[in-house]
């Protein structure tokens, strides 16, 4: 069988965009996965350790290096980074500018080495239909990372004012921005008490109650028993979380006070995992409640 030759010219171009249109690398590779219909080569590649145009140059050469089977993904990859003209999410990372003109520059270059490549390529046509699609979920993850990026940074911020009223207001903010991104919005706003937030959300077809502390000890288990008669007030099957950053006392998490058995707990260090973008906040719910479930123990230590 006869494959299309791409010139050398064309493949550095390629690699060259590719390495300049998305600063980080998981977005990228999101790119190139959507891209083409062949993905299961993305997940062979050091995406980690390696640089990102370390990656790219290795994956665009085991294509190449097979043309019997990447030959229509390369020029899939050539003619959607050539479409390219959308470069508004590096801007979060464009302190000087020279991102997205390196960007632009690269694209353009891409397209004066594959001009004509595509007019008798039939099967490129199909791709066409999801290219819109595509880069709107592309859109919507570079969106998701760079607000829990401000999230982490405003919680850092949280973490040094000693102000306690403002810290209060800066939490209130900071958690119903969290659970608005998760589309778990509160069904009332949180009321601040001192540092005590207050609020109420439904997950799962599950009412929960909401409390959160930021104070320079851990919440004692008295602490614990105002929330639990707080839920116990409400109907029988809604249920509570309890958000500590400072964390709990040993005897509020090892007691068997049934008033405690109707919540699950988080501390900060739950938070910085979901900041992190290491777990999900509606994951991390729904792996304590399944422990506190199985367990009986409220709170449960992700690793």
């Amino acid at each position: 069988m006869a494959f299309q030759k791409i010139s050398t010219q064309a493949i550095i171009a390629l690699k060259d965009a590719l390495s300049n249109i998305y600063w980080r690398k998981k977005d990228l590779r999101q790119f190139v996965e959507l891209t083409i219909e062949n993905s299961a080569i993305v997940s062979t590649i050091d995406w980690q350790e390696q640089l990102k145009q370390e990656s790219i140059s290795i994956l665009i050469d085991r294509m190449v290096a097979r043309p019997d089977i990447f030959q229509n993904d390369l020029l899939r990859l050539l003619q959607e980074t050539g479409n390219f003209n959308d470069f508004s999410h590096l801007q979060y990372f464009d302190k000087d500018g020279n991102l997205i003109k390196r960007a632009k520059q690269a694209v353009e270059k891409l397209r004066n080495q594959t001009k004509g490549y595509f007019d008798a390529i039939e099967e490129l046509k199909k791709a066409e239909a999801k290219r819109e699609e595509n880069i709107q979920i592309i859109k919507s993850n570079v969106y998701f990372s760079q607000k829990l990026e401000e999230l982490k940074k405003a919680f850092f911020e949280i973490a040094i004012n000693s102000n306690k009223q403002n810290r209060g207001f800066q939490l209130e903010k900071l958690l119903n921005d969290l659970f608005t991104l998760f589309e778990l919005s509160t069904k009332s706003s949180f009321k601040i008490i001192g540092e005590q937030i207050d609020g109420a959300f439904t997950f799962d077809g599950t009412d929960f109650l909401l409390e959160a502390k930021w104070q320079k000890i851990l919440v004692p288990a008295s602490d614990l028993y105002a929330f639990g008669g707080k839920i116990t007030n409400k109907l029988k099957n809604t249920l509570g979380l309890f958000i500590s950053v400072d964390g709990f006392s040993k005897d509020g998490i090892e007691n068997n006070n049934p008033l405690t058995k109707q919540m699950i707990l988080m501390d900060g260090e739950d938070l910085m995992m979901i900041f992190d973008g290491r777990i999900r906040l509606d994951e991390i719910i729904l792996l304590k409640r399944q422990h506190a479930s199985q367990t009986g123990e409220i709170f449960y230590k992700l690793k």
